[in-house]
């Protein structure tokens, strides 16, 4: 439900971008996670993510796709991630959605030190967060940038025994975003 949720926020955003300069869509995006576990140590990236940023709501959307992650420390692991522990043909993105709960006004270019609140979804469990991200608004566009971590469990990603001393039970995630205002 929450996937339909961004779908039409990200639909009816893409219509009104002409005739609203409020809302700004993702330009580029950096996902990367890793995995520090006692004898492996795992990374993959993605730069394919979309998004929309509503300046007056102080409200985002953000989608990733899961398979576009790469990396990884061979073709198998890659495999693994996408079959046994995203179920990525069942759960083909991971969403964050919510509002910036600091009262900034993102039209003044500087840095800023905010929380955004608001629902993570990855294999398909939604659990709410308050993730702290730092923006710096300037000419170039509203760059966000945070680094966080998402313990597996919360989201029924289950690891078997066989490997639980491969792949850490925590994982660290950073996210760098552009936001641009669209032509």
């Amino acid at each position: 439900m929450r996937q339909l949720h961004f779908l039409v926020f990200l639909l009816i955003g893409t219509v009104l971008f002409a005739q609203d300069p409020v809302r700004w869509k993702l330009a580029r995006s950096f996902v990367g996670f890793t995995s520090d576990a006692p004898l492996e140590r795992i990374s993959a990236e993605n730069t394919k993510s979309k998004g929309l940023l509503d300046l007056s709501a102080r409200s985002f959307a953000l989608q990733i796709p899961v398979v576009e992650f790469q990396g990884f420390n061979s073709p198998l692991q890659r495999e693994h991630f996408n079959e046994n522990y995203l179920a990525s043909q069942e759960f083909p993105n991971a969403t964050f959605t919510g509002r910036i709960i600091e009262s900034v006004d993102l039209t003044v270019p500087g840095t800023h030190t905010v929380r955004a609140k608001g629902e993570l979804i990855i294999h398909g469990k939604e659990r709410e967060r308050i993730i702290p991200c730092d923006l710096v608004v300037s000419r170039d566009g509203i760059r966000v940038t945070s680094t966080f971590v998402v313990a597996l469990e919360e989201h029924s990603i289950r690891v078997p025994r066989v490997v639980q001393q491969k792949i850490a039970s925590v994982i660290s995630v950073t996210v760098d975003a552009l936001f641009k205002p669209a032509p």
